[in-house]
C-alpha cells in the first residue's frame, strides 16, 4: 500500500471517528423541532444548495418558524417569520449579539477587528458608532456626491459606445459600484486598486466556498494538512502589503490641502487625534477598510442587477420609473436632491430589496442559555435569520412572490430595521451601519442608467424568457448574467407626475 493511500485512510478514519463521537453524544433536550438528522452530517445535505434560503423556508413551513438544524458539529437555530424575529429582537437581541468565529474571518479581518465580525463589547460599540457617525452618516454620504457624479459621467460615456449592442449588465454594475466604493473609501491615491479588487474577490470566494472545518470546528488540523491555511495567509500577506501602502500614501498627503476626506483620511485623523475611547492600531483601520470595500461592493451591485432583471421582465414598471425619473431631473446631470424626489424609484428599490436583498443575514451566536417560545437554546448556538423568508411571508405580504413596487405606495414599512417584514440590512444591535451609503449608491446608479438610456432585450428574447434562477456564491445573483441592449434616449419630455409631453 503506497504512503499516500495509507495517509488518506488514516485521516478518513480519524475524521469519521471524531465526527461519530460528536454526533452521537447526548443532545440537549427541548430544542426546537427540525428535520431528522443523519449520522455524522446531521442536516448538512438539506442546507447546502444553490439557494439555501429557499431550502430553509421550505423546511420551516414543515417544522415551524423556529427550527433546529444540526450542521455537522454546529447546533443551529433558524428563524423564518417577521413575528419571531421581532420576539427575538425584543427579548434576546443582546444575548445574540455575538458572531460565531471562524478561521477565515480571523485571518482576513485581523483577528475579527471589523464591525461585522468583532465580538460584542466595548470595541464593537466604539467602532460601530465611529462608522455610523463619522464614516457613513447621511452628511458624509452626501459629501461623496462629486464622486458619484464624476463616475456616472464616465459610465454614461462608456455605455454610449455600446448603443444597439448587447452588454453584460453584471459587469457594468459591478465595475461601476467598485469604482464608486473604492474612491469614497481610498480616494484617488491607490495605485494597486485592480490588484486590491482581485484580492477582495478571492477573499469573498473563500468566505462563500464550502469548508468542512466550519461545520466541524474541532477538525482545525484539516486546514493545515490540506494547505488551505497557508494559502489564506499568503493572500492576507499580499492584502496587508497593499493596505499598508494605502495608509502610508495617505499619511504622506496628510499635510497637503484636500477638498474632500475619504474614509481612510477620516480613520487616520481620528486615530491621530485620540478621538477613540479605546486606542486603535493600523491593523484595526485595515480591518475596517477591507470591510467597507467588501460590504459596499457585492451587495450593492447585486441589488442593481436584480432591479434591472425585474424591470426588464415588467415593461410597464420600467416605463413608469423612467417617466418618474425623467420628469424629476431638470438638467443633464442628476443631483442628490433630484434623487430624493424620485418617489417611484424608491418604491422599486424597496421592492427589489424585499425580493432580492441579502437572503440570510450574517450569523449570530448567543452568549448564554436562553428560552425562545418555550424552547431551550444552549449557549454558543448559531442563529440564522432568513430575511428573504420574512420578506416573502404570506401572512405579512399580499401576493408575496410578485414584483409590485406599488405595494409600498401607502405603506410606512422601511428597511431601517424597525419593520421586521423587511430587514435586508439586518436589525437590532448588529444592523448594518452602511445603509445610507448602500442606498445612495444603488439609487444613483439606477437613476442615471434609466434616465440616459432606454433598454431592450436582445433580438428574440422576451421578458418572460429572463431566467430568474438564483445561485448563491459570493452573492445571491441570477444564474445567468443579464444581457441587455442600451438604446439612445428619445427626445421627449415629461410633465410632473410622469405624463408624456409631445415634442
Amino acid at each position: 500500500m503506497d504512503p499516500f493511500t495509507l495517509f488518506f485512510m488514516l485521516v478518513s478514519f480519524l475524521i469519521f471517528f471524531t465526527c461519530w463521537k460528536l454526533i452521537t453524544t447526548k443532545t440537549e433536550k427541548n430544542l426546537p423541532p427540525g428535520p431528522p438528522k443523519l449520522p455524522i452530517i446531521g442536516n448538512i445535505h438539506q442546507f447546502h444548495t444553490q439557494s439555501p434560503h429557499r431550502a430553509l423556508r421550505k423546511l420551516a413551513r414543515k417544522y415551524g418558524p423556529v427550527m433546529h438544524l444540526q450542521l455537522g458539529q454546529v447546533s443551529t437555530i433558524v428563524i423564518s417569520t417577521p413575528q419571531l424575529v421581532q420576539e427575538m429582537m425584543k427579548t434576546h437581541d443582546l444575548n445574540f449579539s455575538d458572531r460565531p468565529t471562524n478561521i477565515t474571518s480571523q485571518i482576513f479581518f485581523y483577528n475579527n477587528q471589523s464591525v461585522a465580525w468583532s465580538p460584542y463589547g466595548n470595541y464593537f460599540r466604539q467602532i460601530k458608532k465611529t462608522v455610523k457617525l463619522e464614516l457613513l452618516s447621511a452628511t458624509k454620504v452626501r459629501s461623496f456626491s462629486y464622486i458619484r457624479e464624476d463616475e456616472l459621467k464616465r459610465v454614461v460615456k462608456s455605455v454610449e459606445t455600446c448603443i444597439g449592442t448587447p452588454i453584460n449588465f453584471r459587469t457594468l454594475a459591478s465595475q461601476t459600484v467598485n469604482n464608486l466604493v473604492c474612491r469614497a473609501t481610498l480616494g484617488d491615491v491607490c495605485k494597486d486598486r485592480n490588484i486590491l479588487l482581485d484580492t477582495m474577490t478571492l477573499i469573498m470566494k473563500t468566505f462563500s466556498s464550502f469548508n468542512v472545518v466550519n461545520l466541524y470546528p474541532t477538525l482545525q488540523f484539516l486546514n493545515i494538512i490540506t494547505g488551505k491555511k497557508a494559502k489564506w495567509l499568503k493572500i492576507h500577506k499580499q492584502l496587508d502589503g497593499i493596505l499598508e501602502t494605502i495608509l502610508e500614501e495617505h499619511r504622506i498627503q496628510e499635510g497637503s490641502s484636500q477638498d474632500h476626506e475619504d474614509l481612510v483620511n477620516v480613520l487616520l485623523r481620528l486615530k491621530d487625534t485620540g478621538a477613540f475611547e479605546f486606542p486603535i492600531s493600523d491593523n484595526n483601520i485595515k480591518a475596517i477598510i477591507l470591510e467597507m470595500l467588501i460590504a459596499g461592493t457585492s451587495s450593492s451591485s447585486m441589488t442593481i442587477e436584480w432591479a434591472f432583471c425585474e424591470l426588464m421582465r415588467h415593461p410597464q414598471v420600467m416605463q413608469k420609473v423612467q417617466s418618474d425619473i425623467r420628469a424629476t431631473v431638470k438638467g443633464t446631470t442628476i443631483t442628490d436632491s433630484d434623487i430624493q424626489n424620485m418617489h417611484y424609484l424608491k418604491l422599486v428599490v424597496k421592492e427589489t430589496l424585499r425580493l432580492h436583498g441579502v437572503p440570510i443575514l450574517v450569523p449570530r451566536q448567543n452568549q448564554k442559555d436562553c428560552n425562545l417560545l418555550g424552547y431551550h437554546i444552549p449557549a454558543k448556538t448559531k442563529l440564522l435569520i432568513n430575511a428573504w423568508a420574512c420578506g416573502t411571508d404570506p401572512d405579512s405580504w399580499e401576493d408575496p412572490g410578485s414584483f409590485k413596487p406599488e405595494r409600498f405606495e401607502n405603506s410606512s414599512i422601511s428597511y431601517l430595521g424597525a419593520d421586521f417584514e423587511l430587514i435586508p440590512f439586518g436589525t437590532g444591535r448588529r444592523i448594518c451601519p452602511g445603509i445610507n451609503f448602500a442606498i445612495g449608491t444603488v439609487e444613483c446608479i439606477l437613476s442615471n442608467l434609466l434616465y440616459h438610456f432606454d433598454w431592450n432585450l436582445p433580438d428574440g428574447v422576451n421578458p418572460q424568457d429572463i431566467d430568474m434562477t438564483e445561485v448563491t456564491a459570493i452573492s445571491t445573483l441570477p444564474k445567468y448574467p443579464l444581457q441587455i441592449v442600451p438604446i439612445s434616449r428619445p427626445l421627449v419630455s415629461y410633465a410632473p407626475g410622469g405624463t408624456l409631453v409631445e415634442p
